[in-house]
């Protein structure tokens, strides 16, 4: 069905005219102080009737006098906005930095009977029935944010591969470094600094913050004054890593000539 259709039919069951929207709509710009808010009566005709997608104010306005969902609105025009997540992550960007959630998560809703929780299994045979989940609901706390390491980020490689998506708890902020046994029990940090972020181990040693990048990576340490210079945004619970991806090239091999490393002598 068309998107202007929609809207008129939303309009139609609430019973409201071309000129009440209008006039919602004047409230509504002069709550915000903004003008862009207006939808003028020209404006809603050509929603309906042509085919005019809204711009961002406007489409927040139809939704707020509709009572509508500004996501419905946006995938009725064909913009899946519980997909910008999942389209982001195919974009390999150079620098970390942190992530928008995402809308919404894909979860089991119903195991098969046989599955057994102790046992290693392939998922997607184990799960009856899949549901979505609202992110937002998840991080309605503000205690998790997401975080990317950039492709140009070997800092805590092979333990941590660039282009990884990382689940940061931001509401453990100070570092602990003392209770950990191996590589994999050691915490994780993420943290900001002026010119970008920095995902790996940390000690701090009074006002100076010192990351350890992981010894197979190479790298040097770095270290920061805090608070001028660093500052924690949390501890890093949990990692989505690409395997036999960019970040599993050593520095100055080519990905042919790695090919031709791997490639047995028949």
């Amino acid at each position: 069905m068309h998107p202007g259709l929609r809207l008129r039919q939303a309009r139609e069951r609430l019973g409201l005219t071309y000129r009440e929207v209008e006039r919602a709509s004047y409230e509504l710009a002069a709550r915000r102080g903004r003008s862009e808010f207006i939808l003028h009566i020209s404006r809603l005709a050509e929603i309906e009737n042509r085919g005019v997608v809204p711009g961002l104010h406007k489409l927040y306005s139809l939704a707020a006098i509709y009572h509508l969902s500004p996501q419905d609105i946006l995938r009725w025009n064909d913009v899946p906005l519980e997909e910008c997540f999942h389209d982001g992550g195919a974009v390999q960007s150079p620098q970390t930095h942190l992530l928008a959630p995402p809308t919404s998560l894909r979860i089991p809703m119903r195991f098969d009977p046989g599955f057994y929780p102790r046992r290693t299994e392939f998922l997607s045979r184990m799960v009856e029935r899949w549901g979505h989940f609202e992110g937002v609901l998840t991080h309605g706390s503000g205690h998790h944010v997401y975080g990317y390491i950039g492709m140009s980020d070997r800092r805590m490689v092979p333990l941590l591969r660039p282009g990884s998506i990382v689940l940061v708890d931001a509401s453990i902020r100070k570092i602990d470094d003392g209770n950990w046994t191996t590589e994999h029990d050691r915490p994780m940090y993420f943290v900001e600094i002026r010119n970008g972020y920095r995902c790996g181990w940390f000690y701090q040693d009074g006002s100076r913050l010192v990351m350890h990048p992981h010894p197979l990576s190479h790298c040097l340490p770095e270290a920061w004054r805090m608070p001028e210079e660093a500052e924690v945004v949390g501890r890093v619970t949990g990692m989505v890593t690409r395997l036999n991806g960019p970040g599993s090239i050593p520095p100055g091999e080519s990905p042919a000539e790695h090919a031709d490393s791997n490639r047995k002598d028949l």
